[in-house]
């Protein structure tokens, strides 16, 4: 039986999950949420035969057991779900944040999402995270990483109003998330909103301190098989070049690594060059598939 989802947001992300959702044989798109009656959003899931409503949180709190939904989707800002998370799990909901809000544990499915899968709100990171996070963690796995730094560049189109609220926690739940879940010693973000027209396919850089003497190898092999990992469900994701591995050139002497990464969009919702929307709503709906099997429906129970 397919678990049965809300989306909370109806702009650029919202529409993507919901778009993503819709393909997958373990999820079901029960209900997408607004609250401007007019978005293109709402208009696009009412016309795929999707329940809508555009009035918030609220209505959706009011229908869980009508629609026996079980997991929801945050595709709104960090405020309004630092607001809305104690309310779904007083409901029962299984929460996955695409905000920074980073209310619960983060989240990067190709890293360590069996380590808590039990949670009931799990926070996707941002997407320059999804996207660099897990190569951090790749070199963590066969070297030291005592420093971290990432640079995701996205088209300016492609950064929607939520994006662009949120400046400030994306730099700093990333920056985190590259130390908690990447392992680095320390972690810096940097985000750039490129106005370029034509606008650019996502890029991201990433920088790592690792001390000297290291398995130059050993490192690139762990990159390719994480990278390998990763287009499991984001198959736009790909690197732009060999990781670069430079002796001395890092802090007092350390080793630097660095790693150019490029992510193409599957082109639900927004063209391809919108690889930061992709990213994150692609990541969000695996951990949603891996996360199905272990949540028992609220239709079963409703029946009971």
């Amino acid at each position: 039986m397919a678990i049965r989802c809300a989306v909370v947001g109806s702009g650029n992300i919202g529409s993507d999950l919901i778009a993503k959702i819709r393909r997958s044989e373990s999820l079901d798109a029960a209900l997408l949420v607004g609250i401007d009656p007019d978005s293109d959003g709402l208009a696009r899931a009412k016309r795929a035969g999707i329940a809508t409503t555009s009035d918030g949180v609220d209505a959706l709190l009011a229908q869980v057991d009508d629609l026996g939904i079980d997991l929801v989707f945050e595709a709104t800002s960090a405020s309004t779900h630092a607001a809305n998370a104690p309310r779904y799990r007083e409901a029962g909901l299984t929460a996955l944040d695409l905000t920074p809000a980073a209310v619960g544990p983060y989240v990067v499915p190709s890293v360590n999402l069996d380590a808590i899968r039990t949670e009931p709100n799990l926070n996707l990171v941002t997407c320059g995270g999804q996207a660099t996070v897990p190569i951090v963690a790749a070199i963590s796995r066969v070297a030291t990483v005592d420093y971290a730094e990432i640079v995701s560049t996205l088209a300016s189109r492609a950064a929607g109003p939520g994006t662009r609220a949120n400046i400030d926690e994306f730099t700093e739940t990333t920056s985190d998330a590259l130390v908690r879940v990447g392992g680095a010693g320390r972690g810096k973000a940097i985000i750039v909103l490129n106005p370029a027209k034509p606008p650019i396919i996502m890029r991201n850089t990433v920088f790592a301190a690792v001390p000297a003497g290291v398995d130059a190898d050993a490192i690139r092999e762990a990159i390719h098989t994480m990278v390998d990992t990763v287009q499991g469900y984001v198959p736009g994701y790909e690197l732009v070049s060999d990781p670069l591995i430079e002796p001395g050139l890092g802090p007092d002497g350390s080793t630097k690594v660095s790693v150019f990464l490029r992510v193409t969009g599957a082109g639900d919702y927004l063209p391809a060059y919108a690889g930061n929307l992709d990213i994150i709503t692609a990541a969000a709906v695996a951990t949603a598939e891996r996360l199905a099997p272990s949540i028992t429906p609220r239709t079963a129970l409703v029946r009971r």
